[in-house]
């Protein structure tokens, strides 16, 4: 499972602090978020509850904040170096930034989620949900798929044999091989549907932008003529 995000909020229930406290801490660098949305909110990965207990302690045993930053920056403090490299290499993005970049609203990135089309990478104690970078781009494939035709129960299934795609190239053995075979084979079937369908909008398209192209030089031609007529 995704370790959960915390905002300053959940991280102040969580370590009984109060908002000057908290402050204080950001203040000596010595705690940061993985992220600063464009509404202010920031976030904070899972280990911070750790690093908040330990400068707690150390204050308790009577330790002043600029001696504990001196502290972290000679020996750090007990976090999980794997973890911290894994929490700070992601970006998040909130519902409302990913419907931005995307160009839908909020309500249709929740639709897809109810639809099962999209999850979210992780959750914050406050109930943001939270989508990495790479959504950006499944969001348009979402879009684009629309364009084709697709249903959005269609685009559920193509986004499930995606998954399955990705489970199988990661971890082979998920599926016993006759079933792996298979969910392949069904993945081909939809790239070559797919492949059609966008062969006829390529051919749409051009006639199209022939069509327009034309009728472009019939129209200039004719408001022409209007003008040397006065």
């Amino acid at each position: 499972m995704t370790d959960p995000i915390y905002t300053e909020i959940d991280l102040m229930k969580r370590c009984d602090l109060t908002e000057e406290q908290f402050t204080e801490f950001r203040k000596y660098d010595l705690v940061s978020p993985i992220m600063n949305n464009d509404a202010g909110t920031e976030l904070y990965p899972h280990h911070t509850l750790e690093v908040l207990q330990k400068i707690k302690q150390l204050k308790s045993m009577g330790y002043e904040l600029e001696e504990i930053r001196k502290i972290v920056k000679k020996v750090g403090l007990p976090v999980p170096k794997k973890q911290k490299k894994k929490d700070d290499s992601k970006i998040y993005l909130t519902v409302g930034e990913l419907a931005e970049k995307i160009g839908v609203n909020a309500r249709t990135i929740k639709h897809w989620e109810d639809k099962g089309i999209i999850f979210p990478d992780a959750r914050s104690e406050g109930g943001f949900r939270l989508y990495q970078e790479i959504y950006i781009f499944f969001g348009k494939l979402i879009l684009d798929l629309q364009m084709f035709g697709y249903t959005l129960d269609k685009i559920k299934t193509v986004s499930d044999m995606f998954r399955d795609f990705v489970t199988i190239g990661n971890k082979p053995d998920t599926y016993p091989p006759a079933e792996s075979r298979k969910k392949l084979k069904d993945m081909q079937q939809q790239i070559e549907q797919l492949t059609v369908k966008m062969t006829a909008l390529k051919d749409g398209i051009d006639r199209w932008e022939d069509l327009l192209k034309k009728k472009k030089k019939e129209i200039n031609s004719l408001i022409n003529k209007k003008q040397k007529k006065k």
